[in-house]
């Protein structure tokens, strides 16, 4: 007895030490991410400055203030070659011809056990640094959380991770880019968990905040600590006003949902036009060039355009113009396909519409008002916490760029009851659209992911007893009798599947010894029998063995050849998927660290 608690003791001790060695290679994995990502991260910036210098000859964020001394053909010329340029690119150097981002990284993380491509990653941020940089009216911060979830992907995959490392490394990514971004790390941590991941897990949230300041610390050693946006000091005058940052959240979910609408009715008009694919981002590039001849603040990220709004320098009217503007262009440039995100797009849009409800509050009640500077920040909040499906991540962001308690509990207030209009009227955000476009949803749970990332190639047995069509009766008898299962499965001279034997199938005639030698595996075989094939789910599996009440299925290569590989048994399909919920339910509660390997 004292021996066996010896061992037991020896063996756990072993165990925490592993456990511990894991964590610790994982922390250092993390950092290395963080910091491919925040250097990702500037070379992304720079190179959208580089190609703005390009095109329209200045290198700075404030491109409206320099596209009013330009001639009207420069400005339509611009982005339509530049969405030419995109468009060509995409079409022949992209998977699916589209450019990637933050939704992709979702799909990676909820259903294919967080891999990625890593040169996907990079051709659609480059993809994206033209498209931005020559004037598409999309956002910088979605090509970067895609590539840096790339580059965490990469980097379990060469060293062969374990699903839930893989998950954390991507989510160390995801997290890294945004803070990197905003220089704001709590909303890079929570961005990762709230969007990429889905979970808040322990396990994974020492590497994620890890990540996350190592590519704040990157940025600011290369840009300075300065944050995304000059933020004027506000004030909250009177909690009276709440009512009215209530309102303006409303507001700024009808609008999130107004935005993604008209994305979807572009794409429908696209998809039924006769314009080609790689010709569409040039088409969009045009109608940008032609809305900016009145309203330039549209061209490009829109930073400089967002401090003029939260320094009050807008009238009302120019405001709503310049909301509709924008939401006109952020809808044509994202249906039509040009490359970018639509983290940006989403403060402009909140800033406008926040700016021109400020102006009309104050007016309205000007003693309780806090300027509509702070209703222009409540509104970036609210808007993009609704377009993104992320409160908690842009709430955070504002929190970090001001500092100030008071205005973050509105904007908390505003992007909740945005968010609540954007998932009751619209079925969720942006990203959940897209993945919905796709035929895939959040929304169906852990568990019904699962089923569906695991493949049944993974799970199936290859010793299986096969018989000849022209075996005769008696060596059907033997095999059956020694088969595994009690199950024949009856394939012609080229290996394809013809059909299976069981007793069932047989009954009486198995063991009929009258029957001889002209009775073949052929002719008494239960022909086309439900198959399944090496990429199928297991989710589809377990759904086809209830329709046909079968417990084992064939599984063949491909439609065409029809050769037999293996075949899955139902006791192993349902084993597989309740060990990969265990280690899912374990590693959402942090009872122990992610396995690496």
């Amino acid at each position: 007895m004292a021996e066996k608690l010896i061992k037991s003791n020896i063996l756990l001790s072993r165990m925490r030490r592993l456990a511990k060695s894991e964590q610790l290679v994982l922390s250092i994995l993390a950092l290395a991410v963080g910091a491919l990502a925040g250097g990702g991260t500037i070379l992304f910036r720079d190179g959208i400055l580089l190609v703005q210098s390009f095109v329209y000859g200045w290198g700075e964020e404030s491109l409206h203030e320099h596209m009013k001394g330009l001639s009207n053909w420069h400005l339509i010329l611009g982005p339509t070659a530049g969405g030419l340029l995109v468009g060509i690119f995409i079409y022949k150097f992209l998977p699916e011809r589209r450019a990637h981002g933050v939704a992709d990284v979702i799909d990676a993380a909820s259903f294919h056990d967080a891999r990625m491509s890593t040169r996907c990653g990079i051709k659609s941020a480059l993809a994206s640094a033209v498209s931005l940089g020559s004037g598409a009216s999309l956002g910088r911060e979605g090509p970067v959380v895609h590539m840096g979830a790339s580059f965490g992907a990469w980097l379990a995959r060469i060293l062969h991770l374990r699903r839930s490392a893989a998950r954390t490394l991507l989510g160390c990514g995801v997290a890294s880019a945004v803070a990197a971004s905003f220089n704001a790390p709590l909303a890079g941590v929570f961005f990762a968990h709230e969007v990429a991941l889905g979970h808040y897990a322990r396990t994974s949230f020492a590497p994620i905040v890890m990540s996350s300041v190592m590519g704040t610390v990157i940025t600011r050693l290369y840009y300075g600590s300065d944050v995304a946006f000059l933020i004027p000091s506000h004030e909250i005058q009177s909690f009276w006003e709440f009512p009215a940052f209530a309102l303006l959240g409303l507001l700024a979910g009808v609008a999130a949902m107004l935005t993604v609408r008209a994305i979807a009715v572009v794409q429908k008009v696209a998809d039924r036009g006769r314009a080609p694919l790689w010709l569409r981002p040039a088409i969009a590039g045009l109608i940008v060039g032609v809305v900016g001849l009145g309203f330039p603040q549209v061209f490009g990220v829109g930073y400089g355009a967002m401090n003029d709004a939260l320094y009050e320098a807008y009238s009302l009217a120019f405001l709503i113009g310049l909301l509709f503007a924008k939401a006109f262009v952020v809808a044509i440039c994202m249906g039509l396909g040009f490359a970018g995100g639509m983290f940006s797009p989403s403060l402009f849009l909140g800033a406008m519409l926040g700016g021109a409800f400020g102006i009309f509050a104050t007016h309205v009640f000007p003693d309780l008002s806090s300027g509509h500077g702070a209703y222009t920040l409540v509104g970036m909040g609210a808007v993009a916490a609704a377009v993104l499906g992320a409160p908690i991540s842009t709430t955070l962001i504002i929190f970090e760029l001001t500092g100030d308690y008071e205005l973050t509990v509105a904007v908390m207030l505003a992007s909740v009851l945005a968010s609540v209009i954007m998932d009751q009227f619209n079925g969720g955000s942006f990203f959940q659209w897209q993945l919905k476009c796709r035929g895939l949803s959040t929304r169906w749970g852990r568990e019904v992911n699962l089923l569906r990332m695991m493949k049944v190639a993974d799970i199936m047995k290859r010793e299986y007893e096969t018989v000849p069509l022209t075996d005769g009766l008696p060596a059907v008898r033997e095999k059956l009798i020694n088969a595994p299962y009690s199950e024949l499965f009856v394939v012609d001279e080229n290996g394809k599947l013809h059909g299976t034997i069981t007793l069932t199938d047989l009954r009486h005639a198995a063991f009929d010894l009258n029957l001889g030698d002209e009775v073949t595996a052929g002719q008494v075989a239960r022909s086309k029998p439900p198959v399944l094939y090496r990429t199928d789910s297991i989710e589809k599996a377990v759904r086809l063995m209830e329709e046909t009440g079968e417990e084992h299925l064939p599984v063949l290569d491909d439609d065409q050849e029809r050769q037999m590989i293996g075949f899955v048994h139902e006791k192993d399909a349902m084993m597989a998927y309740n060990n990969a919920l265990l280690e899912l339910q374990s590693e959402e509660r942090g009872d122990a660290p992610p396995k690496l390997f």
